[in-house]
């Protein structure tokens, strides 16, 4: 008899947790509290229903060869970074090609999930849903929380003294939708990450004056790196992730921090790190642009409000503001789940590898996409669905919960006690992560192998993109058209801009063309030589000295 699985919300981490379900044979049945799949990538005109959508014109930050379903690739006539409606139309196809909506039940709320009696034996579970306000209760043998981290608006207002008395309008982002009704007004944004960034820019176009408050300040990063290609393909490589575990960190973020500035001055901007701040980075085109014409003025934080101003830390004021766009993030719940799981789920370092609770003493419950990735979150999230079905059926084992109870605490202890730092809430480094979790499902690529069987797929794979399909070359999930995915990523990003096609008679230069023969295998052999170099050390150590004291106490990851 399949083990039944309950899978709570049907958005982006859902539809694969289903569709992961049916390939190890197991009874998925997905609550979803709206009437549609997509959560938050489906687009409504207004939030009154409390659930988190996005604004109209969001566009995704991640290429689409980097942020697909690992045996589904986008079709090729997609553009690479796409807005709302175009990306919901591929969760859409996904769940139609895979035939997923039928374990859907729309409407539905999940009002709890209880341990059964006999849980420490059994593993299962009691789930109360309720659906047009008739309650229903059934048991199932394991549940995938997939309500992501983007629930309740985090909306701090005990921060902004005198914001009680602002006569102006105020608003979360998650009740912001279209730029219409801003038209000649002043607006003030507090907070920037990407969703502060976006709505600055768009609010430009049309406000009278549009000012970004900052605490922090940001890196801004284009979605489009040199020569055009997208960004995320050209950084996120096997072979940059070596040379980050050979060279000092300190060194890596000074480079970067001096690429990114020749793009841009970000000190001259308004935008540089405050100092002592963590190092982060939002992905914005225009942002830029618009700072340069005026139509966004950046502004230290909030001090205080009046009736009609702001003012701000460095003591300047800006009068008649007519509206304040908080856009300071979410916080998440699991409203469903009962004390002291509850409490525990709260804290990512109780979570073992971001899914699986530390107390649990039958590894039945996994929380799946609630988790912060340098890279693609969906990619993330189906790996996380695919270890965790495994863990259900016993196909893979996870360390008994009373050894991982105690390492979390005494971890959480030296926290406290400001020994070692929490970095709990930092986003984690996509290739390490996915390759952590593939080598818990035996789906992690194996270099040397794949260079010795097939030279040419080892050179996209270790060379190239790290994209999902890498994960479906070997072990259980094997997809056959893994290896064609991977040789013709570049074929699918670069057709969308092929529209006009101009004769190019041009033709490489000897030396470019040996350069490109030869540059990626002579590069290799001398990655690994310096990495079994004796004098390795030695060089790292001297690197270290040479980085200014204050950039390595800045940049120190």
């Amino acid at each position: 008899m399949a083990k039944r699985v309950a899978v709570i919300g049907a958005g982006v981490s859902g539809l694969s947790s289903i569709k992961c379900c049916l390939d190890e044979d197991l009874e998925p049945t997905c609550f979803e509290r709206s009437n549609d799949i997509g959560g938050l990538w489906k687009f409504t005109e207004s939030s009154k229903d409390g659930m988190t959508r996005v604004y109209r014109s969001l566009v995704t930050n991640v290429c689409k060869e980097m942020s697909c379903y690992s045996d589904f690739p986008f079709r090729e006539d997609y553009p690479n970074f796409m807005n709302q409606e175009k990306f919901w139309n591929y969760l859409q196809e996904f769940a139609e090609h895979f035939d997923l909506l039928k374990y859907i039940r729309f409407k539905t709320t999940v009002c709890s999930v209880t341990k059964r009696p006999d849980f420490s034996k059994t593993g299962q579970w009691d789930v109360v849903t309720e659906t047009e306000g008739k309650q229903d209760s059934a048991v199932f043998d394991a549940v995938m929380v997939c309500t992501g981290h983007f629930l309740n608006p985090r909306l701090p207002l005990e921060s902004f003294p005198g914001i009680h008395k602002f006569k102006g309008q105020t608003l979360h982002s998650q009740e912001y939708k279209i730029p219409e009704g801003f038209q000649g007004k002043r607006v003030l944004v507090i907070g920037l990450g990407n969703t502060g960034g976006d709505v600055a820019v768009e609010l430009s176009r049309t406000a009278a004056q549009v000012f970004l408050s900052t605490r922090t300040g940001t890196w801004v990063v284009s979605r489009y790196s040199e020569g055009g290609y997208p960004s995320s393909m050209m950084v996120i490589r096997r072979c940059h992730n070596l040379i980050a575990q050979v060279l000092p960190s300190c060194f890596l973020n000074w480079i970067g921090e001096r690429r990114m500035n020749k793009r841009f001055n970000h000190e001259n901007y308004g935008l540089s790190i405050t100092k002592g701040k963590k190092s982060k980075f939002i992905v914005n085109d225009e942002l830029p642009t618009c700072i340069l014409c005026g139509t966004v003025t950046m502004k230290t934080s909030v001090k205080e409000f009046t009736e009609t101003s702001a003012i701000f830390e460095d003591g300047t004021v800006e009068e008649n503001i007519d509206s304040v766009i908080f856009t300071t993030g979410y916080t998440f719940s699991f409203p469903f789940l009962e004390e002291p799981l509850k409490s525990l789920c709260m804290k990512k370092l109780f979570l073992y590898k971001r899914v699986f609770p530390s107390s649990l003493e039958r590894a039945t419950l996994a929380i799946i996409g609630l988790i912060g990735l340098k890279g693609s979150i969906l990619a993330s999230t189906e790996l996380q669905a695919r270890w965790a079905t495994r863990v259900f059926k016993g196909l893979c084992k996870i360390p008994p919960s009373q050894k991982l109870m105690a390492e979390a605490t005494e971890k959480e202890q030296l926290i406290k006690r400001g020994v070692i730092a929490d970095t709990s809430e930092d986003k984690l480094d996509y290739i390490s992560y996915m390759d952590d979790l593939a080598a818990c499902i035996g789906t992690k690529p194996n270099i040397p192998l794949l260079f010795l069987k097939d030279p040419r797929l080892a050179w996209e794979v270790f060379f190239g993109p790290c994209t999902s399909y890498q994960y479906r070359l070997m072990g259980p999930g094997k997809w056959d058209g893994a290896r064609n995915a991977i040789l013709t990523q570049w074929d699918r990003a670069l057709k969308p801009l092929k529209t006009r096609i101009v004769p190019d008679s041009s033709k490489p230069s000897c030396m470019l063309h040996c350069l490109t023969a030869w540059g990626a295998p002579v590069l290799l052999v001398s990655f690994l030589l310096i990495y079994k170099s004796p004098f390795l050390k030695l060089v790292r150590d001297r690197l270290q000295d040479r980085i200014p004291p204050y950039l390595a106490s800045i940049w120190q990851r």
